[in-house]
């Protein structure tokens, strides 16, 4: 039988978004929330010391700390090739810049995690649902069925 589970991760992390027509344009931070919903089939052997689980919650929060948490946790995120990539000049200020290759939107930050979370789930783990929350009101959405 196949189920899903999911898992929620937090973490802090700043953008400036360059050539937008609002606040955004300037430095500021947000308190994400991650969800992360996989699928699979329920390990159905009393012998495998997983058994009744589709993956460890420890496993999965492993990828998802590895490939996402650590990368975006604390980091300043500002795209490159644009006058923001001036801020990783700034040795003393700022220890941890990340010169993306794309607009450090909401959006485009789900999408880049979906990516890193589809190469590095085990083959028989199928990631059904992603959901990242810059505020309480706003947030995106990636499901599978839709892609």
């Amino acid at each position: 039988m196949n189920l899903r589970v999911s898992k929620i991760f937090e973490f802090e992390t700043a953008h400036a978004l360059w050539g937008y027509d609002g606040k955004c344009a300037n430095i500021h931070g947000h308190s994400y929330v991650l969800t992360v919903a996989i699928s699979g089939p329920v390990i159905n052997d009393p012998n495998h010391v997983k058994n009744g689980m589709i993956m460890d919650f420890g496993d999965l929060k492993k990828i998802v700390k590895k490939e996402i948490v650590d990368v975006y946790d604390h980091c300043l995120l500002v795209r490159a090739n644009t006058p923001h990539a001036g801020y990783a000049d700034v040795e003393t200020a700022f220890k941890k810049i990340w010169l993306t290759d794309f607009q450090p939107t909401c959006e485009n930050m789900l999408i880049d995690m979906v990516k890193r979370l589809q190469f590095n789930l085990p083959d028989h783990i199928t990631l059904k649902y992603v959901k990242l929350l810059e505020t309480r009101s706003s947030y995106a959405e990636w499901f599978e069925e839709d892609n």
